[in-house]
């Protein structure tokens, strides 16, 4: 059975879901418990290095996922790095989903823009695997 192990700060939309069932044949998604989740989703922005604090992020990961689940990475660019090459080290299929922004300006009576984004996901993407003599993150 195909994971998806969710390794992120949201909620699949319901087209991704949908996307990641039709295009990568994921038959279960796995979101990160609430231990996990707030590690992730606080990194502290004054450490230095994130690999200790990792560690428990990938010792998950590595309990939970088997070779060929997909694992959906993003968040702090440091640690999505660290994990996208962890994924790799486990046999893992990191991605990340693309998305297309729409912006709608509303002219107000006041004579103020109001501008408005909306983003759409279009694919999921495959991290690049990259040897050591290629530029790496």
């Amino acid at each position: 059975m195909t994971q998806l192990f969710l390794l992120f700060n949201h909620q699949l939309t319901p087209q991704q879901e949908a996307d990641a069932k039709e295009s990568l044949g994921v038959q279960q998604t796995i979101s990160l418990p609430a231990d996990i989740q707030q590690l992730w989703g606080q990194i502290p922005p004054e450490l230095t290095s994130l690999s200790d604090y990792l560690r428990p992020v990938q010792a998950w990961l590595q309990n939970q996922a088997a070779a060929g689940d997909f694992v959906l990475i993003q968040g702090d660019f440091g640690a999505c790095c660290s994990m996208v090459h962890a994924a790799f080290r486990l046999n893992l299929i990191p991605i990340y989903a693309t998305t297309r922004r729409e912006a709608v300006e509303d002219h107000l009576p006041d004579g103020t823009v109001q501008l408005t984004h909306q983003f759409r996901h279009v694919i999921f993407r495959k991290y690049d695997n990259l040897s050591d003599d290629q530029v790496a993150c």
